[in-house]
């Protein structure tokens, strides 16, 4: 009897480890650190570089790359600071191998109340597609997610 435990037991921890097997997992994470000197926010973006790549049909190595990040940013990012939506700049990207860095900012930032994002990145190319945002004000850290169904979130500090 404890044999046929064991054998039934095991067979059912091999099919639950095999459903994992196959499972993509998308996600992005963006970090926001405010520079008290120069009121601005920081943000650094980072994505797997097959999936951006395919979202906006594009090879990273390609000149062009670059220009149609910045696109794709400025369409599925925003942001507002105390209920005023802020203009974000592109500094520029950065592809190493399975990832691609996106790096903007916005100025004129004082005295953060609430900060209101909309974060579709990849969502509508990835259903399963999970945005993660850190975001650094002073001394403190929140966390915000953003998923299809969930493309807004705010935070008060």
């Amino acid at each position: 009897m404890k044999i046929l435990y064991y054998y039934t037991a095991g067979f059912f921890v091999m099919l639950m480890t095999m459903s994992f097997v196959h499972a993509d997992f998308f996600s992005s994470m963006t970090k926001i650190d405010y520079v008290e000197g120069s009121k601005t926010l920081k943000f650094t973006t980072k994505m797997n570089a097959e999936n951006i790549s395919k979202a906006i049909k594009i090879d990273p190595n390609t000149a062009s790359f670059e220009a149609e990040v910045k696109k794709y940013i400025n369409k599925n990012f925003e942001i507002q600071v105390n209920g005023t939506a802020k203009v974000l700049t592109f500094s520029g990207s950065q592809v190493n191998e399975e990832s691609v860095w996106v790096y903007f900012e916005t100025g004129g930032v004082e005295n953060i109340k609430t900060l209101k994002i909309r974060n579709t990145i990849l969502l509508d190319f990835y259903p399963s597609q999970f945005n993660v945002v850190n975001i650094f004000y002073k001394d403190q850290q929140k966390t915000l997610n953003f998923q299809r169904g969930r493309e807004e979130s705010s935070v008060s500090f």
